[in-house]
């Protein structure tokens, strides 16, 4: 039986529900609720105008209602008597199938059929900058090499530590909290699980996040690449695939080399097969590509990858496998909306599954030093616009995660890039005024 808001709001003293849910650019949309109505909307839903946020529809369109998820509810911890919960989108009492947390539904029930249950986990970068989202916000913090800085690391100390005793809090169980490689940016971690699980807490961490660093005076910002000549943020994500019960993880075998099972590999081969239309849902800004194509940068590497390679322990590939019975992509940036993320890694790997693909050859190189000796190695997609024609092109990965949703991604996403194509930059003037 579903979890009653109304008696919850009374046991825990929540005046207010935010009742959220992410359209398709990873924008968060929220009505804000008083308690005392929220049983109304428990049954009937929040309504909005679907126009007016990032899903494909018109001023024509009838009220897309917000479905809030009870099992979903965080209360917030710098702000107790608010509560957000997720919501499903529903117009004419059916579930809107392009709205990101359905299509990831729809994954989660498709392994089910095949009697799996999906773990995950993501490593969310970001960095804290200044409110005009120009500089990192610590002028201190300009070592060359600034990973794991601990004076950098303890002067932002107040914010970190409020975000992670929040999440302490919520029983989330974080781990670790690090200064990563580029100057200001920082990386929390906090244990995997479910799949819908993982990606409603990564969608409450951005808010989290921005929220605790406005308090500080701060921005928190998950741009893929803020600066031009630092590392990018990157959103790693770990994935591993048990049994129905989730108690059996059925891509380990002890067996084996790498510690996978041969429906393991078939789901890295999915992930391997799909790779360069999986890059405009996991990569799905044009900044995007500024990082996944970069130069390197004042530390010395990108940590990101450019070509479709997987390997053991090795951080220089597209996919490693640094633990057995388990894999990480570290194709997926910050800008990753939290939902698609995850239904594309589960559409693309029941594909594998499926067609039983073969991720190929494990390459053991360093890809920053040799990558240019593999001849046969997919390059992901340079632009924004070549990850949507891949994405376009992939007739199966789309029909997975549903015909209607890749309409709508594909049709916003190319209004996307041709606004970006049409506005003329700096660069344009200063190589072309005088030619």
């Amino acid at each position: 039986m579903a979890q009653d808001l109304a008696q919850l709001a009374k046991e825990r003293g929540i005046r207010y529900f935010m009742i959220s849910y992410t359209d398709l650019f990873g924008s968060q949309r929220a009505k804000l609720v008083p308690a005392a109505a929220i049983g109304d909307m428990q049954k009937d839903g929040a309504g909005f105008a679907g126009f007016a946020t990032w899903l494909d529809m018109t001023p024509a369109h009838p009220d897309l209602f917000g479905m809030p998820d009870p099992n979903s509810v965080i209360q917030l911890p710098w702000k107790r008597d608010v509560a957000w919960v997720a919501a499903d989108c529903v117009m004419e009492d059916k579930h809107v199938a392009q709205a990101p947390r359905v299509v990831l539904k729809n994954q989660v029930k498709q392994a089910e059929d095949l009697g799996l249950h999906v773990k995950t986990g993501v490593e969310c970068e970001f960095f804290l900058i200044s409110p005009d989202g120009t500089a990192i916000s610590d002028t201190s913090d300009n070592a060359t090499k600034p990973c794991y800085d601990q004076q950098a690391l303890m002067r932002r100390y107040d914010v970190i530590a409020e975000i992670c005793d929040s999440m302490l809090d919520l029983g989330w169980g974080p781990y670790q909290n690090d200064h990563e490689d580029a100057n200001g940016q920082f990386e929390m971690n906090w244990n995997f699980d479910d799949a819908l699980v993982t990606a409603d807490r990564h969608s409450f961490f951005k808010f989290m996040a921005r929220s605790i660093a406005e308090k500080h005076g701060l921005r928190a910002t998950f741009m893929p690449k803020p600066f031009p000549t630092l590392t990018g943020n990157g959103c790693h994500a770990h994935i591993s695939v048990w049994d129905k019960d989730g108690k059996t993880n059925a891509f380990f075998d002890p067996t084996d080399e790498m510690g996978l099972s041969q429906q393991g590999y078939y789901f890295l081969g999915g992930i391997m097969k799909h790779a360069e239309a999986l890059a405009a849902i996991t990569n799905p800004t044009v900044n995007s590509y500024k990082r996944i194509n970069a130069p390197r940068t004042t530390s010395g590497a990108t940590w990101s990858p450019n070509s479709v390679t997987w390997t053991g322990n090795n951080r220089t590939h597209m996919v490693r496998v640094p633990g057995k019975g388990r894999f990480e992509l570290r194709l997926p940036d910050g800008a990753a909306n939290p939902y698609l993320l995850q239904a594309v890694i589960i559409a693309a790997g029941l594909d594998g599954i499926r067609s039983k693909a073969l991720p190929g050859k494990r390459l053991d190189i360093d890809m920053y030093q040799h990558g240019h000796t593999v001849k046969d190695a997919p390059r992901l997609p340079l632009n924004l616009l070549d990850a949507i024609r891949a994405f376009d092109k992939d007739t199966s990965l789309k029909s997975a995660l549903g015909e209607e949703f890749a309409a709508a991604y594909i049709k916003l996403k190319t209004d996307n890039w041709n606004s970006f194509a049409s506005h003329f930059t700096e660069w344009e003037r200063e190589m072309t005024l005088d030619c």
